[in-house]
């Protein structure tokens, strides 16, 4: 996405995943809301589950720990048929003005996978841009097709990843609550895990053990350690140029909030 960015002039930048297939009519829903909207920077498509009629996104919800979370997940398409601001876009299927990316940057390749659209999307809040649901755009979306539902890949690039785009983006008052929140997200994985329901369910019938996943977790928070210097440095150059306080901010995270709960049993 990074290389279709700096080789093109486009004043749009559309993602599609690999493994979504788009309606005919899903660009022109996402520029007509661009080009009605000056103050847009992204737009979040509705993305269905393929084959199904419930949703994989509407936008993405996120957690006090810096867990994002498709909103709307699993939900019937039907649920999510008004065009409304939501935080940020699901990088499945979404549309990004050139002039967010010119600003911020692209896409943080140190992430390499998950939760790179989620970081992207934050730094554009902290620059003042907003981001629009377009329901009429539609896409589908072989969840998980790429690198796997519940992998030991998948697993450690989404907690390591949480923590950086957590240290790069939250409000400091936000990130001292964090470590509290993450606790109860464990707390409720493990819940999850007896239940058999979420995430962790889904890990262990892939055939890891829980010792494997606590030992994922350690090396995500090991990872962060290392990368603790120029994570901070990355911080203070998204708190320079920032066009909203970070009260403001924090609204915004508390406006577009999901559950530890929630989190650990989707």
């Amino acid at each position: 996405m990074n290389q279709a960015y700096r080789s093109s002039k486009s004043p749009f930048l559309a993602t599609l995943n690999d493994d979504a297939v788009a309606d005919p009519h899903w660009i022109e829903e996402l520029l007509a809301v661009m080009e009605s909207r000056p103050d847009v920077g992204m737009c979040a498509s509705q993305v269905r589950l393929a084959g199904r009629e419930v949703l994989d996104s509407a936008g993405m919800l996120i957690c006090a720990d810096g867990s994002s979370k498709q909103r709307g997940h699993l939900t019937s398409a039907s649920v999510y048929f008004r065009g409304q601001e939501a935080l940020l876009p699901s990088g499945s299927a979404a549309l990004y003005r050139r002039a967010v990316l010119d600003e911020i940057g692209g896409f943080d390749e140190d992430f390499f996978l998950y939760c790179e659209d989620t970081d992207l999307g934050l730094r554009a809040r902290w620059a003042g841009w907003k981001c629009w649901y377009a329901p009429q755009a539609v896409a589908h979306h072989h969840y998980s097709h790429t690198a796997g539902r519940a992998t030991p890949l998948k697993a450690y690039y989404v907690e390591r990843n949480r923590l950086f785009l957590l240290v790069k983006n939250f409000p400091f008052r936000n990130l001292v609550v964090a470590p509290l929140v993450s606790i109860v997200r464990y707390g409720w994985h493990a819940v999850s895990l007896v239940r058999g329901r979420g995430a962790a369910a889904q890990f262990r019938e892939d055939g890891n053990s829980a010792l494997r996943m606590i030992a994922l977790v350690i090396r995500a928070h090991w990872s962060l350690l290392r990368n603790w210097n120029r994570l901070w440095e990355q911080r203070r150059a998204i708190a320079r140029t920032a066009r909203i306080t970070p009260a403001g901010f924090a609204a915004l995270l508390r406006a577009h909030s999901i559950s530890a709960r929630a989190v650990a049993e989707l």
